[in-house]
């Protein structure tokens, strides 16, 4: 899978892009994802990500992360299936690292998890986990649950 990464913010660390770059590329085996995916991970400030929250969700404030899906579905909501060896353009994930450090800081646990946490979040957006419904929130939060664990980034 082939990941491209901007940080806007001159300040995320390389080991911050690596922890990211490998919990993403752990989630994508778990999950089955193509080989010939692409998606890309974009760090920004909150007034950034405020601008494109208002823009393209109509909410005039700062969030923590924000995916933008570009998988095709059929009218009957499956994916469309991409030509053999063609690479599967999954989306873009927007990161705020001011909200990830506040997050980090009220959630009571490192920078490192809250950062892991929001690309997951973003990730499995991309894959088509939403949380709208109850039930749909439940099986993305237990997704998210199994997968941090599973790459080492628990609450403790």
């Amino acid at each position: 899978m082939l990941i491209d990464y901007l940080d806007d913010t001159n300040v995320v660390l390389g080991e911050h892009m690596q922890l990211v770059d490998e919990l993403l590329h752990y989630a994508a085996q778990e999950e089955k994802v193509s080989d010939l995916a692409e998606l890309s991970v974009t760090f920004v400030d909150d007034a950034r990500i405020q601008e494109l929250n208002r823009d393209f969700r109509d909410k005039d404030q700062p969030t923590d992360v924000i995916s933008f899906a570009l998988l095709e579905e059929t009218d009957d909501g499956y994916p469309v299936e991409p030509l053999p060896g063609m690479p599967v353009v999954l989306g873009d994930i927007i990161i705020s690292i001011d909200r990830t450090k506040e997050q980090a800081e009220l959630y009571e646990h490192s920078f490192e998890r809250e950062l892991g946490f929001l690309a997951l979040h973003g990730f499995l957006h991309l894959l088509g986990y939403d949380h709208i419904e109850p039930e749909d929130e439940q099986v993305m939060n237990n997704r998210q649950e199994e997968l941090l664990n599973g790459f080492g980034l628990s609450r403790n």
